[in-house]
């Protein structure tokens, strides 16, 4: 990024071919990616999250009826009628965009291969719009992430996988994402965007070549999150907590069969922060999302807190 900082014209919004060529390369690699698709750049993936609906005139969108807030927010800015939905596409409405989540932000859940073959044979059925959002794909712990291009056998047509470096590298500050599946979409997402000047800096663009171009740093990074994981289930479970999914990606899903924010207001007299479930949708409302982007000299005083508190007696 120093080495290129002397970048004042315009960035390409379609990014430079190195860095179309390297998300590419990435996608076969990394994803199992087949047939004929495109790569875009983005300012990161929530700004894609949040727009994308308005930038494809969508009416409709459904996403995880416990899920990253985002996907609503979507579908508010675009006036669009937003629906949360189950895992089993037997269940869903018809919809114009339909979003997946795995590995899943909060609950660490991975949709099998089954499953996104069923979602793909949705949107086909439905000529629907289907976007995965895949953020946390490298980071697997008990589950194996599956990426949906991995199970279009090589048709693409309506589908989109988005990626981002704020996860994979921590790269949070830098606004480096991307979003990778059917050229036609990519196209009118991409015209819509040049002209809302929608870009990537070029110095991040070169950051992103560089950051994809290397995996030890990201095996490096998951092999931490999966040892605080480890230290902190079982202290956890001995303050009662029973961890549900949690088996890929950042967090710990956890519920202790009360309300979140009575969960939430014990771990705070402990100094321990959590997220309330609620936050993620209704049906979250008795579950808790912790975090391992703490310091590992975080992690560690929280499991120190919790082996040393006192076990509640009345739970709900």
């Amino acid at each position: 990024m120093r080495e290129h900082s002397n970048a004042p014209g315009y960035p390409l919004t379609a990014g430079t071919a190195l860095l179309q060529e390297r998300i590419k390369k990435w996608a076969i690699e990394k994803l199992g990616a087949t047939g004929d698709f495109d790569v875009l750049p983005l300012i990161g993936s929530k700004e894609f999250v949040a727009w994308l609906p308005t930038l494809l005139k969508v009416k409709s969108v459904i996403f995880p009826e416990v899920a990253y807030p985002t996907y609503n927010v979507g579908a508010i800015l675009a006036g669009a009628i937003g629906s949360p939905v189950g895992v089993s596409p037997s269940t869903w409405p018809t919809s114009e965009l339909a979003w997946i989540n795995s590995p899943s932000n909060p609950t660490g859940r991975t949709h099998s291969k089954s499953e996104m073959t069923d979602v793909i044979e949705w949107s086909r059925r439905n000529a629907s719009i289907l976007v995965s959002d895949e953020c946390y794909f490298e980071f697997a712990h008990s589950s194996t992430p599956h990426s949906i291009l991995e199970c279009t056998q090589g048709d693409n047509t309506n589908i989109l996988a988005v990626h981002s470096l704020s996860k994979r590298s921590s790269m949070a500050g830098y606004r480096a994402a991307f979003v990778i599946g059917d050229r036609k979409l990519i196209a009118r997402i991409r015209e819509v965007r040049k002209h809302a000047g929608m870009m990537v800096s070029l110095p991040v663009q070169e950051a992103m070549i560089s950051a994809l171009s290397d995996s030890n740093h990201v095996a490096n990074q998951r092999a931490r999150y999966n040892l605080r994981r480890e230290k902190l289930i079982p202290a956890l479970e001995r303050v009662g907590f029973t961890i549900e999914e949690s088996g890929a990606g950042l967090y710990i899903w956890c519920t202790r069969n009360e309300s979140d924010w009575e969960s939430v207001d014990w771990l705070a007299q402990l100094g321990i922060l959590a997220t309330p479930g609620n936050f993620y949708g209704e049906k979250g409302a008795r579950n808790i999302r912790i975090a391992l982007t703490a310091t590992d000299k975080a992690i560690d005083e929280a499991v120190s807190r919790l082996s040393s508190a006192e076990f509640p007696k009345v739970r709900k």
